[in-house]
């Protein structure tokens, strides 16, 4: 019996890097597929549809059951298409994994309109769109008194919750899935839907061409040392994040090779406060104890 036997799982940007790593697992733990992606660069441009056709190939092979889709999840029919694909082909739907994403990275004084509208658009707004058309369908289902135990798992990143010089595109859009995670979690419990993301880092397209040195990321040249930045050391967290024995609900993973953190998000650190409206000489003696810079820097693994 595996951890995931007899659920119906879409992922998005499966055809690739994390996303495909996912659905391998989640077929082997008896999850049935929905392999979602366009096939495009790393940019987003072009489309392709055999990667996500390998992906079913590879399943397939290994005796398990996925279908291809190479709609655009940030097309709002193109969403849409995506959650009756696994209806029509599997007769249900139980688990969500928001995973795809592009790059377009650029310093704020260089970044143009459509290099910020199109990263914003496939990450965010991918994100809502899909879990927009799932929720409806789960909705639905409550109503009709069907215990689907549906479950959401988006893919956020370092980049959202600490920031990254050159991705104010990506980074704005990662944090902003945070929100969207929390926020969805309130509005969905009432269906049974509980939903999750993680903050992954692993060696994929996208990590690779994020600014930085990165020779840290690369394969271990020992065969027998662990790989720390293997993306299939991400997918054992999304498929429990999948299964009907999911604990919890709204919360952020930060993820890296053999170590899973749970975040916390903004809190409050530190508080100065006055009997009254604040003077301003006054209010700048008082905050001269806060921090002037953020404790936590990207890359860094920090475990409160």
């Amino acid at each position: 019996m595996g951890l995931l036997d007899g659920r119906v799982a879409i992922i998005t940007g499966a055809g690739r890097g994390l996303g495909r790593e996912h659905a391998l697992l989640f077929a082997r733990e008896g999850a049935r597929v929905v392999v979602n992606d366009l096939g495009g660069s790393a940019r987003g441009e072009g489309t392709d549809a055999g990667p996500a056709k390998e992906v079913v190939n590879e399943i397939e092979a290994e005796g398990g059951e996925a279908v291809a889709s190479v709609d655009n999840v940030a097309e709002w029919a193109g969403a849409e298409r995506v959650v009756q694909t696994a209806v029509d082909t599997f007769g249900e739907l139980h688990v969500l994994v928001n995973n795809a994403g592009i790059l377009r990275d650029r310093v704020l004084v260089n970044m143009t309109e459509e290099e910020f509208d199109v990263v914003v658009a496939v990450h965010l707004k991918g994100h809502f769109l899909m879990s927009r058309f799932a929720a409806a369908y789960w909705r639905e289902a409550h109503k009709a008194g069907r215990d689907l135990q549906p479950r959401v798992v988006n893919t956020s990143s370092p980049a959202g919750l600490y920031g990254n010089a050159g991705q104010t595109n990506y980074a704005a859009a990662k944090a902003g899935i945070q929100a969207m995670t929390a926020t969805h979690a309130l509005e969905l419990e009432r269906y049974g839907v509980k939903v999750n993301a993680i903050a992954p880092a692993a060696r994929t397209r996208l990590m690779l061409g994020t600014p930085g040195p990165r020779e840290h990321i690369q394969a271990p040249a020992d065969a027998g040392q662990f790989d720390e930045y293997d993306p299939a050391n991400v997918s054992p967290l999304v498929a429990l994040l999948a299964s009907v024995e999911c604990p919890c609900t709204g919360q952020v993973f930060l993820v890296r090779g053999n170590k899973v953190g749970l975040c916390r998000g903004w809190r409050l650190a530190q508080v100065v406060a006055t009997d009254t409206r604040w003077e301003l000489p006054d209010l700048a003696a008082a905050m001269a104890s806060f921090p002037s810079e953020p404790e936590r820097r990207l890359g860094q693994w920090v475990v409160d």
